[in-house]
């Protein structure tokens, strides 16, 4: 993996330098590629053409979080303030998976397009997709709100996750609940970044952040989830209290993120646009109140589901 870094590096560098390292974050501009070296994924329109067919209004409104997602209890009363969050209709760039799971039910979990060579890349959290039960018709529809799927659906191909949250689960593989997906082209052809644009992807963008917005997918028991929610808040470094849950992690407090805004994004304004630097999940895979979330630290680990992701490995198995 070291080799492919390098030669990844190497190659960028060269080609008009879309990866570029400011201050220790690595920030991935692969969609400022020129076109000759971009090769577009095989086309999935018989699946997109399926997959845009089950996933109706109403059976996207009856979905569920995805299970090991709906563990957040009351917040506990502080005498800090916690932002605000509103619902809003959403970005483009950010949306929702949607699958059925062995019992035939509905689920849901956030995600983000990255920039990519193919165009194909988006990152979310591991615990939405770690589950072994097979996950039928398993899509993303990019800024989906009230019933609507504005962009179209896109099925998934790939799903890219470490071996070690496999491994050790969701509290002893805390620090690698993050994950990267590749998916096939919308019905018409169209890869999901040529349809909503994509954010840049940081590596090791530190901890502290004064200006962070963090948009996710809330559900209940009862599935109302019309629309995400949207908050601007700070970040900074929460080192886990739990020997079951080691690691370092990013936190934010804002108010209302309830189970099922699992995988929604961190960001923060970049050069070109946002930056991803984290995804809901994490320590407690991303809290135990609505008022606190976590993100996994994005670092080399996954820069290289990233590498393998763009070159079409074979994701590790469980």
């Amino acid at each position: 993996m070291w080799f492919k870094r390098l030669k990844w590096f190497a190659h960028r560098w060269f080609a008009h330098r879309p990866t570029v390292l400011r201050g220790g974050v690595l920030v991935l501009l692969a969609g400022l590629l020129t076109a000759t070296t971009v090769v577009p994924a095989a086309s999935a329109v018989p699946a997109a053409v399926s997959a845009d067919a089950y996933w109706t209004a109403e059976r996207m409104r009856a979905a569920l979080p995805a299970a090991g997602t709906m563990r957040r209890s009351a917040s506990k009363p502080s005498s800090d303030p916690v932002p605000p969050s509103h619902p809003f209709d959403g970005l483009p760039q950010v949306g929702t998976f949607f699958w059925t799971d062995g019992q035939n039910s509905g689920r849901f979990c956030g995600g983000s397009v990255v920039r990519s060579p193919h165009r194909d890349l988006v990152v979310s959290a591991a615990h939405c997709l770690r589950s072994p039960d097979p996950k039928k018709h398993l899509s993303f529809v990019p800024q989906y709100h009230d019933g609507l799927k504005p962009h179209g659906v896109f099925p998934v191909e790939l799903i890219y996750i470490d071996q070690r949250y496999y491994d050790l689960g969701t509290d002893g593989g805390a620090r690698w609940d993050f994950a990267v997906v590749r998916l096939g082209d919308r019905a018409d052809g169209t890869p999901v970044q040529r349809a909503v644009g994509g954010f840049d992807l940081a590596v090791r963008p530190g901890y502290d952040h004064g200006d962070v917005r963090l948009i996710g997918y809330p559900g209940s028991s009862d599935a109302t989830h019309p629309k995400p929610l949207d908050c601007r808040s700070s970040t900074h470094r929460y080192t886990s209290t739990d020997p079951k849950a080691p690691g370092d992690f990013l936190e934010i407090a804002c108010a209302g993120y309830i189970g099922g805004t699992s995988g929604g994004p961190f960001l923060v304004r970049g050069l070109t646009g946002y930056l991803v630097i984290g995804v809901i999940g994490g320590y407690h895979t991303g809290g135990d109140t609505p008022d606190i979330s976590y993100s996994s630290y994005f670092n080399d680990d996954l820069l290289d589901l990233y590498l393998s992701a763009v070159d079409g490995d074979d994701p590790a198995g469980r």
